[in-house]
């Protein structure tokens, strides 16, 4: 497998993160749509295979959270190898061409709102059309774990959904890291499936895949309202995100890697003995 060092990562990252920049609207909602799609088949899948398991999730709860992070990240796996604007990536492959002045604050700021949009309805037409409509999860017991996964996660605090969302971006954008340090698929694959798998396992809350995870609870019948998607979970999750991908990895990755220092030359004129 060819590998990328971390100088080569963030030189990778830079140019992505320049043609997101320049992505029109039109463009760039439509890949989100995919790629809020993408994520919603991962949950789907997550929630089939890891909620049909009752027996091990009673015996072995820690089993049943691995079971169900396992098959999660299908849906990154396709954002990144297929091609698509997901929110939570785009918080950090753009910061260090951000930081370094190459690229716009505000075209940053333009394509997470896009992306985040076109995410947004991407997951819903997964929920209605592909989860719902088809009554995939309408038998117990993936009914009865669907609302619960819904209703679990509108019901956490304000600060401790923002740092699940953080700790969960971190392990995200590192993915998409170890994704664009492979040069082939194969090695893009497990990049990918290590920290996707551990975020879910651990609990940390994705607010793309919140949006596919929680309106889906709500039309099998959970009780959970639109107010409690939006801000009881969406908003402190996504602000949890946005530092999770932008700081922790975009802004550590270049302040390491490739912030240019201040390389100021010397004004002190040396055949002058009166200076210093």
């Amino acid at each position: 497998m060819g590998y990328q060092p971390p100088q080569e990562i963030i030189a990778s990252v830079n140019r992505a993160g320049q043609s997101k920049a320049q992505m029109d609207i039109i463009r760039t909602l439509a890949m989100g749509f995919l790629a809020g799609a993408f994520i919603a088949f991962g949950g789907l899948l997550a929630l089939v295979v890891g909620g049909g398991v009752p027996g091990i999730a009673a015996g072995n709860p820690g089993l049943q959270k691995f079971i169900f992070g396992a098959v999660f990240p299908v849906g990154l796996m396709l954002v990144v190898i297929a091609g698509a604007e997901l929110f939570t990536g785009n918080t950090a492959i753009s910061i260090p061409g951000v930081l370094s002045g190459t690229i716009p604050w505000t075209a940053w700021l333009k394509n997470l709102a896009l992306s985040y949009l076109g995410n947004f309805a991407g997951a819903i037409f997964v929920v209605f059309f592909l989860a719902y409509q088809t009554g995939l999860l309408a038998a117990e017991p993936w009914l009865d774990f669907t609302r619960n996964v819904a209703q679990a996660k509108v019901s956490a605090g304000f600060g401790v959904l923002f740092l699940k969302g953080l700790g969960c971006n971190w392990l995200v954008c590192l993915s998409i890291w170890l994704a664009v340090a492979s040069d082939d698929i194969a090695g893009k694959i497990l990049g990918i499936w290590f920290p996707i798998m551990a975020f879910v396992a651990l609990g940390f809350e994705h607010s793309i895949a919140n949006m596919f995870f929680i309106p889906l609870g709500k039309c099998y019948g959970a009780a959970v309202t639109w107010y409690d998607i939006f801000v009881a979970n969406l908003l402190p999750v996504t602000l949890g995100n946005i530092v999770g991908g932008s700081v922790f990895v975009g802004a550590f990755y270049w302040f390491v890697y490739d912030r240019q220092p201040d390389r100021r030359e010397d004004s002190r004129s040396p055949g002058n003995p009166t200076e210093p």
